[in-house]
């Protein structure tokens, strides 16, 4: 870390690479209830320039053991540049289904802990609690609300959001997300994922304004793999 860089900065790296690495589809904040199929490992990475060029990238594993089939273990790599900073991140995400959405109603948890290579210390911490709603066949909402915390910036704050995924075509969806804290603006992002014909790749293309609560605008490309 140089001097200079913004404290509010180093707690959205902290606060969204997390929440990222586990919402559904990399570079979306809110999360779902699912977990990958049992088995199965999945590779996230993604890019995102914000104002003030501002870059942040990530990249993150998740696996879940056939043993406990509704349990994913992950863990991710990030860093964000900008004007006098340089600040690598490493961190894991759990996550636990409750309650599957094929039931009518999907629960899981999920927490994420990053750790400042730079600064040799914690950075950031988050417990979230995810609940999926399908309306329909091509539909559902996701909805959050949880707790986290940043070393760099305000501290411990509340976190809530909610969102729609709309299923356009057999290979291409739809996303539109909002999402609020205890400090900063109000947030969104919505964008559109490609599929591959055998599930194994998402593309995703997202637009967002405050998606940390201080940057007015971002754009961000993202690629998964499963396997």
């Amino acid at each position: 870390m140089q001097e200079g860089s913004s404290p509010w900065l180093l707690a959205a790296a902290a606060l969204l690479a997390p929440q990222a690495a586990l919402a559904a589809g990399g570079p979306h904040v809110i999360d779902d209830s699912e977990v990958e199929t049992a088995g199965d490992c999945h590779v996230e990475t993604w890019l995102t320039r914000s104002s003030d060029d501002q870059w942040h990238a990530s990249a993150g594993l998740g696996c879940t053991p056939e043993a406990h089939p509704m349990l994913e273990l992950g863990g991710f790599v990030g860093q964000m540049r900008s004007a006098g900073m340089d600040e690598t991140m490493i961190g894991l995400t759990p996550k636990v289904t409750l309650r599957p959405a094929e039931t009518g109603l999907g629960i899981a948890l999920s927490g994420s802990l990053a750790y400042g290579l730079d600064r040799d210390r914690l950075e950031g911490a988050a417990l979230i609690g995810a609940v999926t709603v399908p309306a329909s066949e091509g539909l559902r909402f996701n909805l959050n609300a949880g707790w986290g915390w940043s070393e760099a910036g305000p501290g411990s704050e509340l976190f809530v959001g909610v969102q729609a995924e709309l299923a356009v075509a057999p290979q291409v969806g739809l996303m539109g997300e909002a999402f609020t804290r205890d400090h900063g603006k109000a947030g969104g992002q919505a964008g559109v994922r490609w599929t591959s014909r055998n599930g194994r790749i998402d593309f995703d293309l997202l637009a967002g304004r405050y998606v940390d609560g201080a940057t007015p605008t971002s754009v961000t490309v993202g690629l998964t793999g499963r396997w």
